[in-house]
Parts: structure tokens; sequence; C-alpha cells
């Protein structure tokens, strides 16, 4: 449905002197309310279904926070991918590992401090604390602690101008809200999250909200990342997740242009259906990715232990060190030992064996201070973290 602009324009001069339209939008709901057709109804049921599917798949693994460990990796590496940095999951896991990465620091550090708000906002959530203005603005504060962040108002709504697109606001493909209307706007959508002026429906709220706090781009830098952050978090909220295991960046990286366009869409045009159906199917077929990545692990764990199981004299040793690299995939043989508590010497000869048999690959070529990755888990877990020459 067209309903036109979802907002108005507010007049502003920009330093160089130019009279620029950045948009304020109307507070949610939709008006007039969405027309929710039988297809777009098919498409939110099947959302719905693919969500519960991946809410009790997570039974299979033998440790969820073992598995969610990496997979929160993944999504801070994909999250930053399409803000521009360069780096991958092995990047993260080698610069966790107290190891030089193959990209720039900066890169592997922005990526670093995304895992360290991921983490914040879910601690603070399964605390009890409510989504709002000030945990967003607490999620915004780690994710632009260090690195090239520092210097963008850390935690803080933003006191200036910002734009998309464009080298100035004059030629910008969209301006948000001046300044002096950020607060008003997050207030209103906090006011929304917490169902007023009424009861949304989760998934709906998620999508709705998503799109209206990358419309206000209240922080100078980082909106991109705390918004899509933001759909993990309601999801868990209100409890249509017990673990946080839905995660778009993937989905939004391979269809970056749709997912301007509709954005671009509901401002101008007021078309709130159609995101809401791509929003739908991004949901179903990255619920579904998901308990496909489940199943495959739990198979290769199973595999991977009966293997072990034929080492001999050393299938104990490497059985522990088997369950320390499913909790951290990429590790030094040090970490290994204090991990798993065996000496140093029968660390070593555990890694030979499990690299004998195709477990465990030595990632640097080294001789002294090598660095191990559960290989097979590795390259499961970093499909669709691969940079291409357009990244």
């Amino acid at each position: 449905m067209r309903r036109g602009p979802t907002g108005r324009y507010s007049i502003i001069a920009s330093a160089g002197g130019e009279r620029v339209r950045a948009f304020v939008p109307d507070p949610l709901p939709p008006d007039p309310p969405l027309e929710i057709g039988a297809d777009l109804r098919d498409r939110l049921d099947r959302a719905l279904i693919a969500l519960g599917r991946l809410d009790s798949v997570t039974t299979l693994l033998p440790d969820t926070q073992l598995f969610l460990y990496t997979y929160v990796r993944k999504e801070a590496v994909l999250s930053s991918q399409i803000e521009g940095t360069q780096s991958t999951l092995s990047d993260l896991l080698l610069f966790e590992a107290d190891e030089i990465p193959g990209v720039p620091m900066d890169d592997v550090a922005e990526v670093s401090s995304y895992v360290a708000a991921l983490e914040h906002g879910l601690q603070r959530i399964a605390s009890g604390f409510p989504l709002s203005n000030r945990l967003i603005r607490e999620v915004h504060g780690k994710l632009m602690a260090t690195g090239r962040g520092r210097d963008k108002a850390p935690g803080e709504f933003r006191q200036s101008q910002n734009w998309l697109g464009g080298s100035r606001p004059g030629n910008a493909r969209y301006v948000p809200p001046p300044p002096g209307e950020v607060e008003d706007c997050m207030g209103s959508l906090e006011r929304w999250l917490h169902d007023h002026p009424q009861r949304t429906s989760p998934l709906l709220k998620a999508a709705l909200s998503h799109v209206q706090f990358e419309t206000i781009h209240p922080f100078l830098d980082g909106n991109g990342r705390v918004g899509r952050l933001l759909v993990t978090l309601l999801l868990c909220v209100e409890g249509v997740l017990q673990q946080p295991i839905l995660y778009l960046s993937l989905f939004l990286k391979q269809h970056r242009d749709e997912y301007y366009e509709h954005l671009d869409s509901v401002r101008r045009d007021g078309d709130w259906e159609s995101w809401l159906a791509f929003f739908a199917t991004g949901v179903t077929e990255t619920a579904e990715g998901a308990v496909h990545t489940v199943k495959r692990l739990v198979q290769l764990f199973h595999e991977d232990r009966d293997t072990v199981r034929t080492l001999g004299r050393v299938s104990g040793s490497a059985s522990r060190l088997h369950q320390a690299l499913q909790a951290r995939p990429v590790d030094t043989a040090a970490r290994l030992a204090a991990r798993s508590g065996l000496s140093t010497p029968t660390v070593y000869t555990a890694l030979a064996s499990l690299e004998s048999v195709g477990i465990v690959r030595e990632m640097t070529g080294r001789q002294r201070h090598r660095v191990y990755a559960y290989d097979r888990y590795l390259k499961i877990l970093s499909e669709g973290t691969e940079l291409s020459p357009a990244d």
C-alpha cells in the first residue's frame, strides 16, 4: 500500500549554507493501519514457524553456549562487513587468541567491539533490564568505545547532522532528522517498543522498529550495526527466542540494494507491506539456515568424536582437546593446555594426532607459537563471511 511519505521534512541549513530537507518520521504505528493480505500473512506465518523450529533445534547441541560463542562472532563479522570492514571470522578468532590477523588492526578491533556490544546487550536483557533508549545507548557505547569510533560520541545521541550517501547533506541519498528532533523521535520509538499506544505482535514490532531506528539514525556512527542488533534483542525480550540465535546480517548483506530500496520506499511511499514481506522472507531464510547449520554441526561433532576414539592411547587427551576446540575453534597450544588441564607436551602430541586425521589444521606454518583451528567447524561457521572482490 502506498500511503505517501511516512513523515515530514524539516528544512535545515548545512555547514556550506545549502538548504536541505531532513526527514522526520511520524511515530509508530503506521497510519493508516497496515494492510496484511493473504500473501503477507502467509509469509509472516512461515517466519514464525521457522523461528519456532530454530528455538527448539538448539536443544540438539551438547552445549548451546559453545555454539553461541562462535555464532555471535560470525554475526559481528557480517554486520561489520556491511559497514565496510575487511575482517573474516578467522581474523577475529586469531585476534582474540592474541595473534596478528590478516587485515588492518582497526578493522578487527571494530569487529571485536561489536562482539562486546552484542554480548553486553544480551546480558542486560537476560538480567531483566528493559529494551530502552538507555540500553540502546549502552550498546552503542560499547560498540564505539575503541578504534575508529572513539571520536563519534559513543553512547550519546548525536548533536550534529548526519547523512547517508554523498559527500554532504546537499547531495546525500538520505538526510535523517535534525539533531534537535532526535530525542523526541527516539522517545516515541521507546514508548512504542513498550506497547504504547497499542500492543504489537513481536515479529511486526521487530520489523517496524528496525526501519524506524534506521530512519532516525540517532548516532553519528554505528547506526546500522545497532539497528540490526535491535531485532535480535527484541525477539529475545518478547520471548520468541530463548537464545540469541537469529541474526539477519548475512541476508541483508546478500540483498543489500533491495534492503536499502525498501527503507527508502517506506519513507517515500509508506510502503510498509513490501518491507514486511522482505523482512519475513529474511527471517525465514535466516532461521532455516541456522537450523541447517546446527544439524550439520551436531553431525560433525558426532563423526569427529567417533574418529577420536580410534586414536588409541592418545584418544583420552585428544577427546579433551576436541571438547576444548568446540568452545574455541581457533587457539594456541598454550591456551588449549590451560583450558583442558593437560600438560603442554601432551597437548602437542594430541594435536598432532588430531591433525593426522583431519580434525585440526595448523594455521601459521611456524615452528613456534603455532595456532590451531578446528577446521571443518570453522569452515561451516565461516560460510557467508568470506570476502569477495565486491566487498
